[in-house]
């Protein structure tokens, strides 16, 4: 016998963020597996059951989930921001692949949520506007080198680049270093966005440029977004200023 599993993730943190879908499984579901401050997000009833683990427990979290849901529990797995951007969802399916053969059977249902970059990117304009990538600063699961050397090509092929996991107390250099290694090719005006808690009551927004870009006031609730060359400052009056990326490269064909 099996259940279902669904891997949701919760937005960033907005409860109006949280997408009909996820709630929808969120209400058929009877266990549930997550980061604690994540299972906080959900109004659970007293018959649903909650299992919170460390953020770095992601691997046991995912096969105890599918332990659950191959007894025939309705489980869901909780993430935040979207479950297949740097979270849950390639857990689930690592699990699976090394897992065994009855995981496979399991009706596995991951469902897209609101990643960090996309709620910064609509609360500063539109820095997302034309071509961006998305890289993780924490070297937890690969070498920095690795880290470096994609910096190095996004800035070089000139994405707009998202950066998740940007600092925390074990890796607090990270991001300075990012900064001093796009600074050699990108120009010193490019914006850098730094989104801290989009959406949520402790929101901060703040735009500064490259060349003076202070690692030191991201935090692991940050998403940073540094522009590409192209990248344009909107300054107004009375109102926050705009950040966008034109969707027009000269040469191209309007």
């Amino acid at each position: 016998m099996t259940g279902k599993l669904f891997v949701i993730g919760t937005g960033p943190g907005n409860p109006d963020q949280m997408t009909p879908q996820a709630l929808a499984a969120v209400s058929q579901a009877t266990d549930f597996f997550g980061y604690g401050p994540y299972l906080d997000r959900l109004n659970l009833r007293e018959d649903q059951r909650r299992q919170a683990s460390d953020n770095r427990e992601e691997l046991d979290r995912a096969a105890a989930a599918l332990k659950a849901a191959s007894a025939g529990s309705i489980v869901c797995v909780v993430s935040g921001g979207d479950p297949g951007v740097f979270a849950m969802a390639a857990a689930v399916c690592e699990a699976i692949d090394n897992g065994p053969d009855e995981w496979r059977d399991i009706d596995l249902v991951v469902l897209p949520g609101i990643t960090a970059m996309l709620a910064v990117a609509a609360r500063i304009g539109a820095p997302l506007g034309h071509d961006f990538c998305a890289i993780s600063l924490s070297d937890n699961l690969k070498p920095w080198d690795i880290i470096e050397a994609r910096l190095q090509a996004a800035a070089s092929a000139g994405f707009v680049i998202a950066l998740y996991n940007p600092i925390s107390k074990a890796r607090p250099w990270q991001l300075g270093k990012a900064f001093e290694l796009l600074r050699g090719h990108l120009p010193p005006t490019t914006p850098v966005i730094f989104g801290r808690a989009a959406g949520r009551p402790d929101e901060r927004m703040t735009v500064q440029q490259l060349g003076d870009a202070d690692a030191t006031i991201a935090d692991m609730a940050t998403c940073v977004i540094i522009g590409s060359a192209e990248t344009k400052i909107i300054t107004r009056q009375g109102q926050p200023d705009l950040v966008y990326t034109p969707r027009f490269i000269a040469g191209g064909n309007r």
